[in-house]
């Protein structure tokens, strides 16, 4: 499984006017769905006080999802102790530790929804020794004890390389391992601080290599000024970490504070790139402008299961 890094060079990152000002292409207008389960999501979201990344990062799907009955649960508070270039969640030092009995309240959740796929995710909690891991394990036990057969897929930080803290995740056998690298290698240090290529990369090899029933997957943004060769060379390394699942999408920035857009990407790009993903060895590749981790993720484990 492991492979020396396709590294490239730390230059400045390609600068070009955003065109976030101008009007979005017509591929990435999006219909808002507010209808009666939207709303009754909602309903259930604030009398539990739990946080979605749907509405804290923006999700142009969230209408969408949510009129559907899903949504990607986000634990350990709404405060990450990083700001990475282009997340629209907040940024700070959390109040305090992480909410023990959060796990209880989002498995209630589960159960008032009738889901029978729940995605979780968190802000980054460096703040803690373990990173929240132990917080991701109880989550994902009760929510299997509220709703037996409901499969829970995490979208799990980095941890800041502590592998124990990984292994307490994969201990609970999530029914799919998400960790996304989000951007090329030269544009890291814009786009994700207090990250590292090579630590993403490690994350999702020894994932695999401990775990290998369980399904790994990650996911990049495109637009933020990144070349195909290098989107290319990521596909790769990332191919040869054994990863079984792969979400390309378009970077929309939430605030004119955030890294401007590069570019649009058409949908033809994404299609090319994702005949091209398959064929490096992903089970399941889902390309497109308005895709996001936890979009159509009930579909994608799926087919990293067959």
């Amino acid at each position: 499984m492991a492979s020396p890094f396709n590294i490239i060079s730390n230059q400045a990152p390609i600068t070009m006017p955003s065109p976030s000002a101008h009007p979005r292409p017509e591929w990435l207008r999006v219909k808002f769905f507010g209808g009666e389960r939207y709303q009754d999501l909602k309903r259930i979201m604030r009398t539990l006080d739990l946080h979605t990344v749907c509405e804290s990062a923006r999700c142009p799907n969230m209408g969408e999802c949510w009129d559907h009955g899903t949504a990607t649960f986000m634990i350990l508070g709404d405060i990450c102790t990083r700001a990475c270039g282009f997340c629209a969640v907040p940024s700070g030092k959390p109040a305090g530790p992480p909410d023990e009995q959060e796990p209880f309240r989002v498995a209630e959740a589960v159960a008032r929804m009738g889901l029978r796929y729940a995605v979780v995710t968190s802000v980054n909690r460096d703040d803690q020794p373990d990173g929240g891991a132990q917080i991701f394990a109880r989550t994902i036990e009760e929510i299997r004890r509220r709703v037996p057969g409901c499969k829970v897929e995490v979208l799990i930080p980095d941890f800041r390389g502590n592998w124990e803290a990984l292994n307490v995740v994969l201990a609970t056998k999530p029914d799919v391992l998400n960790h996304n690298t989000e951007t090329v290698p030269r544009l890291y240090r814009q786009v994700r601080k207090g990250a590292l290529y090579e630590r993403s990369l490690e994350l999702l090899r020894r994932a695999k290599e401990t775990h290998p029933d369980v399904p790994t997957k990650t996911g990049l943004m495109l637009g933020l000024g990144e070349e195909k060769d290098e989107v290319l060379a990521t596909l790769q390394d990332l191919a040869l970490q054994g990863t079984d699942i792969l979400t390309l999408g378009q970077y929309l920035q939430p605030t004119r504070e955030h890294l401007p857009i590069v570019r649009y990407v058409h949908p033809d790009e994404f299609a090319e790139f994702k005949m091209l993903g398959e064929a490096m060895g992903f089970k399941h590749v889902e390309a497109g402008p308005l895709v996001r981790s936890s979009y159509h993720a009930f579909e994608q484990t799926e087919s990293a299961h067959k």
